[in-house]
């Protein structure tokens, strides 16, 4: 083989590792400026009417179709079997349903606490980490919504329990890479209160298989927007609320705002609205929403 041959075939052969390389600091921001949006809702918006019979799955899916949503975020706890997985008899119904419809089961949560001092009750939540993930990827969800948890932990600092966390979230991270769902904390008020701790977490369990649900409603900073802004690179998956929280003072939220911010990451993937009102028909609250951050982020496409 002549030498330019040699130096064409190692040129071609450098080309795929220097398209997938990533920015370190910012592991989910494209190299070139993309956006591919999809939208969902989570189930909590129905908490009341899931809980009471009122409201199935299969209800929540026809008004995500009805109102053009791309998927749905089925949370673990309106399964009857929680915490135990279900049966794959009604998951395979669910994931049969959603085809139907043309939706995504994009996601699954369920609640885990491992701030617990107590290390055997981690441990079972780790296991039911585990249980879930593999229900989740039979039901055909890409990522699965775990906590860091709300207990007492009187007697222990927050780095000791830090330590907690990264060793559980690890194994979550080895179970999930075996599923093929991403195990990904949503910080939900509890525990990891600011950008800088909840990066700081996400750097030290280093793995591909765990990530951030980007809570837009649970940063209590001054400048929540700030916060959110800092946490957007590595965010696998966003919650949309009606409220911020600057300083614990709920404020309605600015969408124009949080827009601008997913714009200017460039980010590709699902933004879930979630409504936790108590007032109002929880149907047409995520209506609104939906409509007016489309309509905000469509105009920062003209």
């Amino acid at each position: 083989m002549d030498n330019k041959r040699r130096k064409l075939l190692g040129g071609l052969a450098a080309v795929p590792f220097m398209l997938s390389a990533k920015n370190p600091l910012h592991p989910h921001k494209q190299s070139t400026p993309k956006t591919r949006l999809q939208y969902s809702v989570n189930a909590y918006s129905f908490n009341f009417a899931l809980r009471n019979g009122e409201m199935t799955f299969f209800d929540m899916m026809d008004f995500a179709a009805d109102i053009g949503l791309n998927a749905v975020d089925l949370t673990g706890y309106y399964f009857s079997s929680y915490p135990k997985a279900p049966g794959n008899n009604e998951l395979f119904r669910l994931k049969r349903r959603a085809l139907e419809l043309g939706l995504n089961i994009s996601w699954t949560g369920i609640r885990t606490d491992f701030v617990n001092p107590n290390a055997e009750s981690r441990k079972a939540d780790s296991e039911m980490v585990k249980q879930w993930l593999e229900a989740s990827s039979l039901l055909g969800a890409s990522i699965m919504r775990i906590y860091a948890g709300n207990h007492d932990h009187a007697g222990y600092t927050k780095d000791e329990v830090k330590d907690w966390l990264v060793e559980e979230f690890k194994t979550c991270a080895r179970y999930a890479e075996t599923t093929g769902v991403i195990a990904a904390v949503q910080h939900h008020n509890w525990f990891l209160l600011e950008s800088d701790e909840i990066i700081d977490i996400l750097k030290r369990v280093d793995s591909k298989w765990f990530g951030l649900i980007l809570d837009i409603g649970s940063l209590h900073s001054k400048d929540p927007y700030r916060e959110i802004e800092k946490l957007a690179p590595y965010a696998n998956y966003w919650f949309i609320k009606e409220f911020v929280n600057p300083l614990g003072v709920k404020e309605r939220i600015d969408m124009k705002r949080i827009a601008t911010i997913l714009k200017k990451e460039s980010y590709q993937g699902y933004i879930s609205f979630e409504s936790l009102s108590k007032d109002g028909d929880p149907k047409t609250i995520v209506t609104s929403m939906f409509d007016a951050f489309r309509a905000e982020y469509d105009k920062l496409s003209e």
